[in-house]
C-alpha cells in the first residue's frame, strides 16, 4: 500500500486494516508521504465539518493522590506530587463552569474527577453545575470506571456525555484492565450518554502494532471524537527515562487517526493544543482549568493549561473557524455499541 492507495481508499471511504494503519504510521514524519497524510487528514476533517473546529472546556473537581496509580498521570499516588486531599467546593465548581460557559467559543463543558472520587459528590456537584449553564450547554464527563446503574443516575443528573479511553499500556502501565475500561463505554453507551474518546497517552516506546490497535479499538465504538495525545513527561515518573515524541509525530499520529475512523466520527482531538495539530486534521482542543494530570501545579491555568481564547487562536492560525455554538461532535443521533 503506498500514499495512493491510501488516497483511493479515503475518497471511498473505506475501511482500513490494522496492517494498513501500520503502514500509515511506519511513514517517515519527516518524509513527502507524511506530509499528503497530513494534507489528507486535513481535508477530511475540514469536508466532515465546514471547516469549523470546536474548543471544550475542562476543570477538576479535586486534586488528590490516586490509588489506581496510572504510571503517566501526575495524581499518582506513588509518585508523591500531590499528597493532600483537595477537592472543590459546589461554589468553585460552578464558577468555573460558568467562566467557560460565559465565554462564546467554548463549545462543552466537562467535569473531570480522580478514579477515587465519591460518585454521590459527583452527581451532587453535576446538578448544581447544570442548573447554571446555558440550556443547550452540554455537560460531560470525565471519570473513572463506572457501573451501568452509576452511568444512568449520570444521564440523571444531567450529563450528555462522557470521555473515555482505552489508554496506552492499559492493564500494565494502569490497574484497570482494558475489560472493564470497554465495559464502562458500553455503559454509558446504554444510559444514553455519549462517548467521546482517544488514542493516549502515547510515549516513543509505543510501537506502530500497539497504537493501530488503539486507534482502530476506538473507532469500533462510533465515538464522538477520536485523535491522539502525547505524553507528557512527569518528573521523577516511572515513563520518565522514555521521553516523549516530538509534535511531528503526534500530527502523524492525529492524521492517520483521522483517516482510519469511519467518517460518522466528526470530532479529531489532540493534545496539548498546537498548530501543527490543526494542520493535521485535528478540529478539537481542550481549556483547561484546576487540577491537571500532565502537570504538577494545583492550577493548570497557572501552568500547563491553555485557556479558551487560546486554544481559539491556535485554530485560527490553522484556518480553522471556531464554533461558537453547542459541540456538534456530541450531538450524535444514534449509539453503537462497543464490540470491539
Amino acid at each position: 500500500m503506498n500514499i495512493h492507495d491510501i488516497m483511493k481508499k479515503t475518497a471511498a471511504q473505506e475501511a482500513f486494516t490494522h496492517e494498513e494503519v501500520v503502514k500509515m504510521l511506519s511513514i517517515d514524519p519527516k518524509s513527502r508521504d507524511a506530509a499528503l497524510l497530513i494534507g489528507e487528514a486535513s481535508r477530511i476533517s475540514r469536508e466532515l465539518t465546514d471547516n469549523t473546529a470546536e474548543v471544550h472546556g475542562q476543570f477538576a473537581l479535586n486534586l488528590s493522590p490516586c490509588p489506581v496509580n496510572c504510571e503517566f498521570c501526575a495524581f499518582s499516588s506513588n509518585y508523591g506530587i500531590f499528597t493532600e486531599k483537595k477537592e472543590l467546593t459546589v461554589g468553585e465548581c460552578a464558577a468555573y463552569a460558568k467562566g467557560f460557559d460565559d465565554t462564546p467559543e467554548n463549545a462543552s463543558v466537562f467535569l473531570m474527577t480522580t478514579a477515587n472520587y465519591d460518585f454521590g459528590k459527583l452527581i451532587e456537584i453535576a446538578q448544581e453545575v447544570k442548573k447554571i449553564l446555558r440550556p443547550d450547554t452540554q455537560m460531560i464527563a470525565n471519570v473513572g470506571d463506572m457501573s451501568p446503574e452509576k452511568a444512568k443516575k449520570m444521564k440523571d443528573a444531567g450529563f450528555h456525555g462522557a470521555y473515555h479511553a482505552i489508554r496506552m499500556g492499559e492493564g500494565d502501565k494502569t490497574k484497570a484492565p482494558v475489560k472493564q475500561r470497554m465495559a464502562t463505554i458500553r455503559g454509558f453507551q446504554e444510559a444514553g450518554l455519549v462517548v467521546g474518546t482517544c488514542v493516549e497517552p502515547v510515549g516513543p516506546e509505543h510501537t506502530n502494532d500497539e497504537i493501530a490497535e488503539k486507534i482502530l479499538m476506538a473507532a469500533s465504538f462510533d465515538p464522538a471524537f477520536s485523535g491522539s495525545m502525547r505524553r507528557i513527561t512527569i518528573p521523577g515518573s516511572s515513563l520518565e527515562k522514555y521521553g516523549m515524541i516530538s509534535e511531528l509525530r503526534l500530527a502523524q499520529i492525529v492524521a492517520v487517526t483521522r483517516i482510519a475512523t469511519p467518517f460518522t466520527v466528526k470530532g479529531n482531538c489532540t493534545h496539548e493544543p498546537n498548530v501543527l495539530g490543526a494542520c493535521s486534521g485535528a478540529n478539537l482542543f481542550w481549556a483547561e482549568v484546576g487540577g491537571n494530570p500532565r502537570d504538577t501545579t494545583d492550577k493548570t491555568e497557572e501552568g500547563r493549561g491553555v485557556s479558551v481564547g487560546d486554544c481559539a487562536n491556535l485554530l485560527k492560525e490553522a484556518e480553522w473557524k471556531v464554533t461558537t455554538a453547542p459541540s456538534s461532535y456530541y450531538n450524535k443521533k444514534h449509539v453503537k455499541f462497543a464490540e470491539y
